[in-house]
């Protein structure tokens, strides 16, 4: 889950951090996991973000995109939120995305740890949580794990539970590692090579523009940026969700589209379960992605749930 196209970018407001793209091994390339490599992929990873000042007064909030996203897809609505008023907002790229370091491990706790890393190099004592679909998990991940650090909570078209079966993302992984580019074309030529390519098992046209946001050229050659090794991996993990036992207390809302089939009457008692203070709104109209299909009314709900100042 989480497909969504990047928004609009200004440089001029934002403050950015983080580490440079990666150049992801090829498959038939691809280091071996010694002990000494799987210990050290568990450790906390240091996210690729961008820092967008907020009014002082009012709790940072962090936005945590979706599956084969970047932080690219909350840059318009963070500039919205800021408009509207409120904290800072962080944006990041997940472990495995954007411009953030590649991992073999790709589990919700450990997502959780690399944002949990963030708030502390950031001093970020306690925030507002924002996750789309797989960052939706990771934020109800980090939630339950450390609440003390999370003032409210949004999950955007996702819940605690598990969410569709991996096949058909498991098709776009493949499709995705069949791609073969030769080196010297343009970046229009590569990308629309690209697309011809994954076309008979990505019909959708927007799908495939939003996976082609992550096709980057790396010295001279055309690469993914995301870690498909890993992803594939680990997509049941991906679309499950940890056990927890202790429920998150803080006001929790769960955001969703109405024509999505992701938040349904059938996960509200694991939701009041773990989210007690929880409460369910679907915006009319809206598809998963719910911040690009029904932009207005997705930033009036979330101004709406921040903390009253």
């Amino acid at each position: 889950p989480g497909f969504a196209p990047p928004l609009a970018f200004s440089s001029r407001v934002w403050r950015l951090s983080g580490p440079r793209p990666q150049s992801p091994a090829p498959p038939s390339q691809a280091p071996s996991r010694s002990r000494s490599a799987v210990s050290r992929s568990a450790a906390p990873l240091a996210l690729a973000h961008a820092v967008l000042e907020g009014r002082g007064d009012r709790p940072p909030l962090l936005l945590l995109h979706g599956l084969f996203g970047s932080r690219g897809n909350f840059h318009t609505v963070a500039k919205a939120l800021v408009r509207g008023g409120s904290g800072t907002v962080v944006t990041l790229d997940a472990r495995n995305h954007g411009a953030s370091p590649h991992s073999s491990l790709m589990s919700y706790e450990a997502m959780s740890l690399d944002v949990q890393r963030l708030l502390s190099h950031l001093h970020i004592s306690r925030c507002i949580l924002l996750g789309h679909s797989m960052g939706g998990k990771t934020a109800m991940v980090l939630a339950l794990q450390r609440p003390d650090l999370v003032e409210r909570l949004i999950s955007v078209d996702i819940s605690p539970v598990l969410t569709t079966p991996i096949s058909e993302f498991s098709t776009y992984v493949s499709a995705m590692k069949a791609v073969k580019i030769p080196d010297g074309l343009s970046r229009s030529a590569a990308r629309q090579l690209a697309d011809s390519q994954l076309q008979p098992v990505v019909q959708l046209p927007q799908l495939r523009q939003f996976l082609l946001t992550n096709l980057v050229e790396v010295e001279g050659r055309y690469v993914w940026r995301v870690n498909l090794e890993a992803i594939s991996h680990h997509l049941k993990d991906i679309m499950n969700f940890p056990v927890f036992h202790k429920p998150y207390p803080g006001p929790t809302l769960f955001l969703g589209g109405s024509n999505s089939p992701y938040i349904s009457s059938q996960d509200y008692p694991e939701i009041h379960r773990l989210f007690p203070k929880a409460r369910v709104q679907h915006i009319e109209g809206a598809g998963h992605v719910v911040h690009q299909d029904k932009f207005e009314e997705f930033i009036a709900a979330v101004l709406s749930f921040l903390p009253a100042q």
